[in-house]
C-alpha cells in the first residue's frame, strides 16, 4: 500500500510540473510560452528572462517526467526543488507564508513532498524499483 500511496503522490506533483513546464515552454495550458514567461521573469528582474523562461520550463518538465515515472527520483527532485526555491526566493517570500497572500505556502509544499518522496524512495511501482533494484 506504502508504493501505491508513493505512486498516487508522484503522479499527481510529476503531472503538474509537467504541465507547468509545457505552459512555460510550449504555451500550453494557459501559459504563455518563453517569450510571455521571458517578460514576466524580466519584469521580476531576473534577466535574461526568454532564456531563463526556458530552463524553468525544461527543469519542470523532465523533472515532472522522471518524478510521475519513478525514474532517477534523486535527480527528479532536485530539479523540483531548485525550480521552486527559485520561486520561493523571487516571487512568494515577500509575501509571507499563505497562499491567499501569494506567500509561499504552496510552492514550499511541492519542494518538501519532493524531497520526501525523495528521501523515501519511489516506492516498487517505479522505473527505479525495475531497473536498480
Amino acid at each position: 500500500m506504502v508504493s501505491v500511496g508513493l505512486l498516487l503522490i508522484r503522479l499527481v506533483i510529476g503531472v503538474a510540473f509537467i504541465g507547468h513546464g509545457a505552459q512555460k515552454l510550449f504555451g500550453w495550458f494557459g501559459g504563455y510560452g518563453p517569450k510571455g514567461t521571458g517578460g514576466w521573469l524580466e519584469s521580476i528582474g531576473i534577466k535574461p528572462g526568454v532564456t531563463m523562461a526556458v530552463l524553468a520550463g525544461l527543469m519542470e518538465l523532465i523533472g515532472g517526467l522522471l518524478f510521475a515515472a519513478g525514474l532517477l527520483t534523486p535527480v527528479a527532485a532536485i530539479l523540483i526543488i531548485a525550480t521552486m526555491l527559485g520561486a520561493i526566493v523571487k516571487v512568494h517570500a515577500p509575501n509571507g507564508f499563505w497562499s491567499t497572500s501569494n506567500g509561499i505556502e504552496f510552492p514550499l509544499t511541492l519542494l518538501v513532498v519532493a524531497a520526501g518522496v525523495a528521501l523515501i524512495g519511489p516506492g516498487s511501482i517505479s522505473l527505479d524499483a525495475l531497473f536498480f533494484n
